[in-house]
């Protein structure tokens, strides 16, 4: 059997495995991810620390990890050369946060009046080390810690904790290798026999050495995507192409692998989990990192056809025809992938106190739109947010019920809201930073940052940066709303402020007329607008109030725009609005204007309008864009896909994310999604099946649709 025909089977059996957790879980509102749906009658019953029920700390995220583990089902599929796929997550066992001993009812007002997410008993989002990881390999983490238990006694729990999960996880993996020994003599077909022989000496090798050769760097990069899986949710991966380069070169020259095989291996790695990883860039003199392997890993998403998360660097000097290539899947496969990240605009990460440029250069896309410094930097990226449209709805209803009412006076008073947001939460980021570790210690990826072991400490205690990105989330309906009330109240007088404040008060009821007359305003991202220089100046304001406020020594908050999924969660937080938005329904989507901002030249329009409101210090405000190009490849529909990206790029925009999409397809499974099982769409920052998504979040790749280029 042919790995192109292995590769269909397995292609089929993604889909199902999809299904099959949509039906055992419901919707899935979120990544997809590599697992399968967990057997019939697995029960997992975790063990309590605490008298709610759950667990923490050390010794009780440990002692859970190394249960679930012991029980976790294997999986080892013939038609695959690496093997494992996780089914549970244990941190869904997990009550976040115990508040009898660490309560913060002194934030919480203003978490609700502001919109904020807050961060408190994050997970994850911050970027291990692959790197050092495949230098040690599981023994060699194993030794490590070992060795600086005997340095640091006072930190015996701590070492106690590390160890106890790393040898759990080489338990899970020889129960595989136990399974592939099983399977061997059964197999009837001799390629799939030959693949099961060379997973199983993979295996013996990785389950307590350092890999050494790119197949068993390959699987180590599996099973420990698999397990960060397991353990917190994680999706961070690494600069794939550069990462894996030296033992590809190594086997290639040594004539233990070809690239049919090597395309095989990077597929079926990327089948066993959809952690984020990065490709290309540059090194720290401009010089282009495309080598071989990049090209290799893209070939191989293109014959996996599956959701992926595969991001470009996009800089001066990259090789075109790889940035093309990129284009060309992104067109031709219409799977949500590659993303593409802008070199320029992330470099302006060594705006921040204490980075450098080399720094900027390293950190590397590995989340739903965020960037991290792997293995220093614990940035908890997208789990810092304020709804930017409840600030605004506050500052207008204390303004028509306080005093005369003008754009100048809701501006000031928006602004004084912001900041108290902002202060509010650094406060909670300096809180989670001081309870974190003995609440969710990060005890599968401390190994993979540097000085965790050393010290014997949690990430979250003794990070070597600590750049916190902190979201603003519905810059379109802000900008929109200011400009709204701007040009029909104070200049062209065709309304006044009482009537929209009444009207919003009542959603608009029996007011379609000013409803209308406010949507119609002119908005963000159609260019040259009223809405384009509040959008401006919001975000502007935004990024220097949220710059400008302190944090603990050695801390420092760093501005961005994102929303993830949030836009429907942060809608129910707020009422109409003067832009014409009905009350409780979804704000606008990160930095992307209102859906139906404009009609003609739409994908320009946006690509312009946000490229002109990044924050300006590195972290994201991603384009996130879908539409039907009505142009066919041969009519040069990459090309102009091409153009809008690089164009947006050199602009300063940090992150592209797109669909190209069919519309007749995709309203056709809108309405019933079991017509297009297969059909993948970037739901944000992330890929996912458009089955397995509800019907609200599907409405939110159609809502944002635009019909041609």
């Amino acid at each position: 059997m042919t790995y192109q025909e292995r590769l269909k089977i397995l292609r089929e059996k993604k889909i199902t495995h999809t299904l099959e957790k949509v039906e055992q879980k419901g919707s899935m509102d979120a990544d997809d991810y590599g697992s399968i749906a967990l057997p019939e009658g697995f029960d997992f019953a975790p063990v309590a620390n605490h008298p709610n029920g759950s667990f923490y700390g050390v010794e009780g995220w440990s002692e859970n990890f190394c249960k679930m583990m012991d029980m976790h089902p294997i999986y080892v599929d013939p038609l695959e050369i690496l093997c494992g796929r996780w089914r549970a997550q244990l941190s869904r066992y997990h009550i976040k946060w115990p508040e009898d001993r660490y309560p913060y009812d002194h934030l919480k007002e203003e978490h609700v009046k502001y919109g904020i997410v807050p961060g408190i008993g994050a997970d994850t989002h911050f970027a291990p080390d692959y790197t050092m990881g495949l230098e040690m390999g599981f023994g060699g983490i194993l030794e490590k810690i070992r060795k600086y238990r005997k340095l640091n006694p006072d930190k015996k729990a701590f070492y106690d904790a590390e160890e106890n999960v790393f040898v759990s996880i080489c338990g899970w993996i020889g129960r595989h290798i136990d399974e592939i020994r099983r399977l061997i003599p059964l197999e009837q077909d001799a390629d799939c026999r030959r693949t099961l022989e060379k997973m199983l000496k993979c295996n013996l090798h990785v389950v307590d050495k350092a890999p050494e050769t790119f197949i068993q760097a390959c699987q180590w990069i599996a099973w420990y995507a698999s397990v960060t899986r397991i353990y917190d949710r994680d999706g961070a991966g690494c600069l794939l192409d550069v990462t894996l380069l030296p033992y590809y070169e190594r086997d290639i020259k040594a004539g233990i692998l070809d690239k049919e095989e090597a395309r095989f291996i990077l597929a079926n790695l990327l089948l066993i989990e959809t952690h984020y990883y990065q490709l290309s860039g540059c090194d720290d003199e401009g010089n282009d990192l495309t080598n071989e392997l990049s090209w290799l890993i893209l070939d191989a998403a293109h014959d996996m056809n599956i959701s992926a998360n595969l991001t470009i660097r996009v800089h001066d000097n990259i090789d075109p025809d790889y940035y093309r290539k990129g284009i060309e899947y992104l067109f031709t496969d219409r799977n949500g992938w590659p993303r593409f990240s802008g070199h320029k605009g992330l470099m302006n990460y060594a705006k921040n106190d204490g980075i450098d440029e080399s720094t900027a250069n390293s950190r590397i896309a590995v989340g739903c739109n965020w960037m991290a410094v792997p293995g220093v930097e614990y940035p908890m990226n997208d789990c810092l947010k304020i709804n930017c449209a409840k600030v605004f709805e506050v500052a207008f209803y204390e303004m028509m019920e306080t005093g005369v009412p003008s754009v100048g006076r809701l501006w000031d008073l928006y602004s004084e809201h912001l900041k108290k947001a902002a202060r509010n939460i650094a406060e909670s980021i300096d809180f989670h930073l001081e309870h974190a570790h003995n609440v969710l210690p990060e005890l599968v990826m401390n190994p993979l940052m540097q000085q965790c072991i050393e010290r014997g400490e949690d990430i979250t205690q003794c990070a070597g940066i600590y750049t916190m990105g902190v979201d603003g989330v519905a810059l379109g309906l802000v900008a929109d709303s200011f400009a709204a009330l701007e040009q029909r109240i104070e200049r062209e007088g065709q309304t006044t402020w009482l009537e929209v404040y009444d009207a919003c008060k009542n959603n608009f009821e029996g007011n379609e007329r000013l409803r209308l007359m406010l949507e119609k305003s002119e908005r963000y991202c159609q260019g040259a607008s009223l809405g384009d220089v509040w959008a401006k100046r919001i975000s502007d304001s935004f990024a220097e109030t949220i710059k400008s406020q302190p944090l603990s020594p050695g801390r420092q908050m760093v501005p961005g725009w994102f929303s993830w999924s949030n836009t429907i969660s942060f809608g129910k937080q707020v009422g109409a609005t003067p832009n014409g938005r009905l009350a409780y329904t979804p704000v606008t989507h990160g930095a992307n204007p209102t859906p139906g901002f404009r009609k003609d030249g739409a994908a320009t329009a946006m690509a312009t309008g946000i490229a002109e409101i990044q924050p300006g210090y590195g972290n994201p405000a991603p384009l996130q864009i879908e539409f039907d190009p009505r142009l066919s490849v041969e009519e040069g529909g990459i090309d102009r896909v091409a153009d809008l990206v690089k164009t947006h790029i050199d602009m300063g925009g940090t992150l592209v994310n797109i669909n190209v999409l069919d519309k007749e397809k995709l309203m056709a499974a809108h309405e019933d999604p079991m017509l297009y099982p297969d059909l993948v769409v970037r739901v944000t920052g992330f890929t996912a099946y458009f089955a397995a998504l509800s019907r609200e979040f599907r409405q939110l790749v159609v809502d944002r649709f635009i019909d041609g280029m």
